[in-house]
């Protein structure tokens, strides 16, 4: 994929700086470029690269990837799954199907084939080339062969650890608040056809779940929480592949941290906008972060390209803020779901209603869909505290009376 963009070979200045070529950057670099904005997009790594990530492309996400590329992301990159099984601390809740389905996809192919269409859009390619040190003041970033590259705007797209992040915020994020994930890529099982399910284990990791994505060349197989309240996620995931009666194979392990719920109110600083996990925009029921890193990283570039062609680029960061409110409103009614879900006192009634109710698994795949949002979600679940809280105390004395 090497190439450069016709401007900025001589002086490295551009208009706006993408650090990060995941999902986030890889919109803002093709909505920036496509908006004729000279944008470099910078990586450490060259592409196609690796990436932990379960795969799955929820309705949202796959609507964004669609608007970005101009059409319906090829059939070959992701494969539609519509059914899916529950289970709670290896004990079935139930099985749904005829509800929006999730598209699986490997970060490999999906990743490579966003990069691809904004180096086609005319965003410079600097993937590949490490960042060495990043000054958000000018913005400017010194890759490690000693490129410096300027723009009045930057894109900080490069994960909740990165540099970007780092160089604004200084400490990582609160550990209470971080999650941690393990994943394998295990063969594909013998009946991984177009029916094979979609398996959720809750409780399979503390204040998490644990996940089974049957693709058509392999299974992706996780575990992910809040990392403070997993000492040992290691044993969590050797657990669950013991239930799946997975072969352990913790040679071949990868892990990653992730923002489980802190967002970043004010989304950057100055010139410099934070996009997708760097921004914290995770789903804190799921985990799920692919559909707010592209439209993040799409409001990032829009908001770019408004401020400059106003003459105000220091205006961008007002302008990215005000379009990133609904999704923040949206995270703080996922944060209130989740105590629900994963908590320990409301956790056996939620768990009861979701073995009992059809309709709360349907309204849980609709909103991964995204035919539900999550404050309709939480209304819904306000209406129930008092049956979920009976449902907990029962829950609790049943073993005392046995």
């Amino acid at each position: 994929m090497a190439r450069v963009g016709p401007w900025g070979a001589a002086l490295n200045e551009y208009d706006l700086l993408v650090i990060g070529a995941g999902p986030a950057g890889a919109a803002a670099a093709l909505r920036g470029a496509a908006q004729g904005l000279r944008v470099a997009l910078v990586d450490r790594h060259a592409f196609p690269r690796n990436k932990l990530c379960g795969g799955g492309v929820t309705g949202r996400a796959r609507r964004e990837a669609a608007a970005l590329l101009g059409g319906t992301p090829p059939d070959a990159l992701m494969e539609p799954r519509g059914h899916f099984e529950f289970y709670a601390d290896g004990a079935p809740l139930g099985r749904i199907e005829g509800v929006p389905p999730v598209w699986m996809t490997t970060r490999v192919a999906f990743d490579a084939h966003l990069v691809e269409a904004a180096l086609d859009a005319g965003a410079a390619d600097f993937t590949g080339r490490p960042v060495a040190e990043i000054d958000p003041d000018v913005p400017a970033a010194t890759l490690r062969d000693g490129t410096r590259l300027t723009a009045p705007l930057m894109v900080g797209a490069d994960g909740a650890t990165g540099v970007v992040a780092r160089a604004l915020h200084g400490a990582p994020p609160d550990p209470e608040r971080l999650g941690f994930a393990l994943e394998i890529e295990a063969p594909p099982a013998p009946d991984a056809g177009a029916d094979a399910p979609v398996r959720i284990d809750f409780g399979a990791a503390a204040w998490g779940y644990g996940w089974s994505f049957p693709k058509s060349g392999s299974t992706t197989v996780g575990v992910g929480g809040v990392h403070a309240r997993n000492p040992s996620m290691k044993a969590a995931m050797r657990d669950y592949l013991a239930l799946l009666d997975i072969a352990d194979e913790e040679a071949r392990l990868q892990g990653a941290f992730l923002p489980f719920g802190h967002f970043h109110r004010r989304p950057g600083r100055g010139g410099v906008m934070l996009a997708g996990d760097a921004a914290g925009l995770v789903d804190p029921m799921t985990g799920e972060g692919i559909g707010h890193a592209l439209a993040s990283g799409r409001m990032a570039a829009e908001a770019a390209a408004q401020a400059l062609c106003g003459g105000h680029p220091h205006r961008a960061l007002r302008h990215y803020g005000k379009a990133l409110r609904p999704m923040h409103r949206s995270l703080r009614y996922a944060i209130f779901l989740r105590h629900l879900v994963y908590g320990t006192r409301l956790r056996d009634g939620f768990i009861s209603a979701f073995r009992r109710s059809g309709r709360l698994r349907y309204d849980y795949m609709r909103m991964l869909g995204g035919e539900l949002e999550y404050d309709d979600i939480a209304r819904r679940a306000l209406a129930r505290l008092p049956g979920l809280a009976a449902r907990a105390t029962a829950a609790r004395l049943r073993p005392a009376r046995s």
